[in-house]
């Protein structure tokens, strides 16, 4: 898939997206980031740490967030975006699910939209703004609830739903990227399985799988642990991520991760 001006193999191989929240609020790292020039030091920092893609947000996702206005999400991510384009030659993910938000990162420069809706927040107009520019997507699973009848059979019918939006807009199903959603709709339990069987989502809907768990409360919630004492819990669902054939991994600490994909692909081609 080519993202950008990089060509990934996301049969073979499993890339790091390295996070860049913009925003004051994130559950992490909000605030710590907040301005253009630490944030193109963080950049700099994740590129030499092993980075592949670094996805910039706008407006925190986490838990209870507080909802902004499409201008205000707007002149957040402009500015990074355009400056992240002109010092580093790397590709960058737009992390919104608002086709405004997303038509402006676009025209900024935005290589891949991170979807966290999955088309569905609107009514199809984010599909149709990505059918246009041709970009590729990463396209997540979520819900307004929690009612699972058989979980694992409900999420990949939920992601057939939004992979159905995309393939009418006219999205080139090699242009597609899914996540599972951890974090999003899922309980505890949900969670811990949505991980161990990525592997089956993956091959029940065909398309290539982005991991993201990073500093997530699933992994402080095991290990009673706040979310910045997560690293090595993330490292842990990155692995078994990488055995069971994900793609991509989306993460705060870079380095780490780095290095544990690369292990663990070395483990697993024998070289």
């Amino acid at each position: 898939m080519l993202i950008g001006k990089k060509e990934f193999d996301l049969k073979n191989n499993c890339y790091i997206m390295g996070i860049l929240n913009f925003t004051p609020d994130s559950f992490s790292d909000g605030g710590k980031f907040n301005n253009i020039d630490s944030a193109l030091m963080h950049v700099e920092q994740m590129i030499n740490d092993g980075m592949n893609i670094v996805d910039i947000g706008g407006e925190s996702t986490r838990p209870n967030y507080t909802k902004i206005s499409d201008d205000e999400e707007i002149s957040r991510i402009v500015p990074v975006i355009e400056a992240v384009k002109q010092r580093f030659d790397i590709p960058v993910s737009l992390d919104t699910y608002k086709y405004k938000v997303a038509e402006a990162g676009i025209k900024a420069g935005a290589d891949l939209i991170n979807d966290i809706w999955g088309l569905k927040y609107d009514d199809g107009q984010m599909a149709e703004l990505i059918a246009e520019s041709g970009l590729p997507c990463c396209l997540m699973h979520n819900r307004k609830n929690q009612d699972y009848n058989c979980f694992i059979d409900d999420i990949v019918s939920d992601m057939q739903q939004t992979i159905n939006i995309a393939l009418k807009a006219g999205i080139e199903k090699n242009k597609i990227i899914l996540d599972v959603g951890v974090g999003f709709a899922k309980s505890y339990e949900n969670n811990l399985e949505a991980i161990d069987r990525i592997d089956e989502f993956r091959e029940r809907l065909g398309y290539p799988v982005l991991l993201g768990t990073s500093r997530k409360s699933v992994i402080g919630i095991t290990l009673d642990l706040p979310s910045d004492q997560r690293t090595e819990g993330t490292i842990a669902t990155t692995v078994a991520g990488v055995m069971k054939g994900v793609s991509m991994v989306r993460v705060h600490d870079v380095k780490e991760n780095a290095r544990a994909v690369k292990m663990t692909q070395a483990i697993m081609k024998g070289y």
